[in-house]
């Protein structure tokens, strides 16, 4: 494990998701995690099941450009990186020791639930997380604001400005 100046453990964490797109629930997540890490890695995943708006490389961009801030404000590092692995592999191989999750209802918890106890075998050493969302941020869910975004709702409120013109310009062609 990495050492911080002071000798140390370096708390590296990594909160993985598809980010299709990245909506302000997640850079929520990311803005909270930072706050208790050394340094964060958002890892995005390939996750062709899903039937993504975006690729794996926009989907990366995006993220990279909507968290420089919460970097900077937290002076650490928030590296993004894609993978198609499994997690587990993924975080020893970004040394990470803690995988942070975001909950925003109960129905997430059950998978969830499940995820952590499948890691936790796998890899013991490695924690996961739960950071609850935000209250404001608790409903949003990226398939819901690109379901709303088709049927020509308004997004603004769920997701950053650049994302938001990203969504709408893919809608448009």
């Amino acid at each position: 494990m990495a050492e911080t100046q002071h000798g140390m453990p370096r708390r590296i964490g990594l909160y993985p998701g598809t980010f299709d797109p990245v909506t302000n629930g997640h850079l929520d997540v990311i803005a909270r995690a930072a706050r208790l890490l050394d340094k964060l890695v958002v890892g995005v995943a390939i996750n062709t099941g899903k039937g993504p708006m975006f690729t794996l490389d926009e989907r990366v961009a995006l993220v990279k450009a909507e968290i420089e801030a919460i970097a900077d404000k937290n002076g650490m590092t928030i590296e993004v990186v894609p993978f198609k692995s499994l997690l587990i592999d993924f975080a020893r191989q970004v040394g990470a020791s803690m995988i942070v999750r975001g909950l925003r209802a109960v129905s997430d918890f059950d998978y969830e639930f499940q995820m952590a106890g499948m890691n936790y075998r796998m890899a013991p050493d490695i924690e996961t997380v739960f950071l609850m969302a935000s209250e404001r941020h608790q409903f949003i869910a990226s398939r819901l604001v690109k379901e709303v975004a088709i049927l020509g709702g308004d997004i603004t409120s769920f997701v950053p400005a650049r994302t938001y013109d990203a969504v709408m310009q893919r809608i448009r062609k």
